[in-house]
């Protein structure tokens, strides 16, 4: 990129200290913000001008790829009391059938997505290892190198999450038949990894870490040998307390509630991120918000799946961090995650705008800023701010959409998240300082949806 292709003039940016007016956004040939300059007296002679006002990209920290192919697939009852159980069930008769070549295409085209929608990085959950009988391919990362991949292609940010999952269940109970996909130690776990990591180097669009499955999928010694094994800031994502069965297990094996037990016994901080943690009761909520771990929320995974609500206002007044993710995927798209936040809070408490708080009164500022923070964290990459330092991720809204047309800055935020007419006002995406969405428009969209077509076709035979 020459210096010119380096540089953007927005005439409204939200910065970290909210909307700023004709803001100079400029980086290095690397993706890194090296300035952002408010308040510029004009447009540079040959610098772009954005076509509307510019947001930081939002950080997705909770994907499964594959999961994107069965979205809309399971919606019928599969048996009397149909709940996440019977849907995991579903969901593993699919990973069993998903191949190499069907994986690239199935996250190249949800990547696309993402873009499309704002979300300028993802955080990989990645648990399918290994080859439709459960023996190790030749190359031991060879779907999550897939991955890795599909990403780079993209143009979204990545942080790979290779998943440690050991057992069926809370005990160490045994695999069952159709998880030997998933099945690994955590030495076999750190091989990958470090097969991974030398096959496709670190840098600043790609992060790697480490996800134990869950308490009921790990040991307490094989998780302490796993993060042994790992860099001291590496991020550390887990599934927990999703479901009130599994917190019901958890006591009854392990004698304590899961998000308890993992603050009792391990150092919980900010690069932790447990996901979901829905079922939380009143002293892990505080235990939680002050370990600095973020909260990743899921909202409409956790919506569809029948999972429970996250005690958010109670968890935000306690300077809990959050993030958001879109899982499973049967929705992508941030504003959908923030906006059934806090409408699930309005569900249980009938009342309005309950996530405001006295410092933030608008409701989508808040939680837009605090999915950025947490999300950020999430990551463990320079992302989630328009601030010299960072990534240079945004995207540019649509100036005439008639969610932000002829209102005022301060409610844009408000009309983004929680208005829905007609298509998305998410217009221009860029990620690293490459324009990646112009116009609503992926640079490969075309090629990537026929690519996923053949991937889904080849699935559903």
């Amino acid at each position: 990129m020459t210096r010119l292709d380096q540089s953007l003039f927005a005439e409204h940016a939200y910065l970290p200290d909210g909307w700023r007016r004709n803001v100079l956004l400029e980086w290095e040939a690397n993706g890194t913000l090296t300035a952002v300059t408010p308040d510029t007296a004009a447009v540079p002679a040959g610098v772009r001008k954005a076509a509307g006002p510019v947001l930081p990209g939002m950080p997705n920290l909770h994907s499964h790829a594959f999961q994107r192919a069965m979205a809309g697939l399971t919606e019928y009852r599969a048996n009397a009391t149909d709940n996440f159980w019977s849907w995991r069930d579903l969901m593993y008769r699919f990973a069993a059938r998903i191949t190499p070549e069907g994986l690239a295409a199935v996250a190249q085209w949800l990547y696309i997505e993402m873009l499309k929608a704002g979300y300028t990085s993802v955080c990989e959950f990645h648990y399918v290892h290994h080859a439709q009988d459960g023996s190790r391919y030749a190359n031991q990362a060879e779907l999550a190198q897939r991955v890795v991949d599909a990403a780079s292609a993209s143009g979204i940010g990545m942080t790979m999450l290779p998943v440690l999952y050991q057992y069926s269940g809370f005990g160490s109970r045994a695999p069952r038949d159709d998880q030997q996909r998933f099945i690994n130690t955590p030495e076999s776990l750190l091989d990958l990894l470090g097969t991974l990591r030398a096959a496709r180097p670190e840098s600043a669009a790609l992060r790697y870490g480490v996800a134990p499955h869950s308490l009921r999928a790990v040991s307490a010694d094989s998780l302490r040998t796993l993060l042994g094994g790992i860099d001291r800031n590496a991020p550390v994502h887990i599934h927990i307390a999703e479901q009130t069965a599994e917190v019901d297990a958890c006591v009854e094996t392990e004698g304590a509630r899961p998000v308890q037990w993992l603050l009792d016994r391990f150092d919980v901080d900010s690069r932790w991120c447990l996901v979901h943690a829905t079922h939380v009761d009143a002293n892990e909520t505080l235990a939680l918000a002050k370990s600095g771990a973020v909260a990743g929320l899921c909202l409409t995974t956790e919506a569809n799946l029948g999972d429970g609500l996250f005690p958010a206002q109670e968890y935000l007044d306690a300077h809990g961090r959050i993030g958001i993710g879109s899982d499973s995927h049967i929705g992508v798209d941030w504003r959908a995650e923030l906006r059934l936040l806090e409408y699930g809070q309005r569900l249980t408490r009938r009342q309005r705008n309950v996530l405001a708080s006295a410092q933030v009164t608008h409701v989508a500022d808040r939680l837009f800023d605090a999915a950025l923070d947490g999300g950020a964290h999430a990551t463990g990459r320079a992302v989630g701010a328009l601030q010299a330092g960072r990534r240079a991720d945004w995207l540019v809204l649509d100036a005439d959409h008639a969610s932000v047309a002829e209102h005022a800055p301060g409610a844009w935020l408000s009309g983004v998240v929680f208005c829905e007419h007609g298509e998305t006002p998410v217009r221009d995406v860029y990620a690293g300082g490459v324009q990646v969405v112009e116009n609503r428009r992926h640079r490969d969209e075309a090629g990537a949806y026929a690519r996923y077509r053949v991937a889904l076709a080849d699935l559903l035979k």
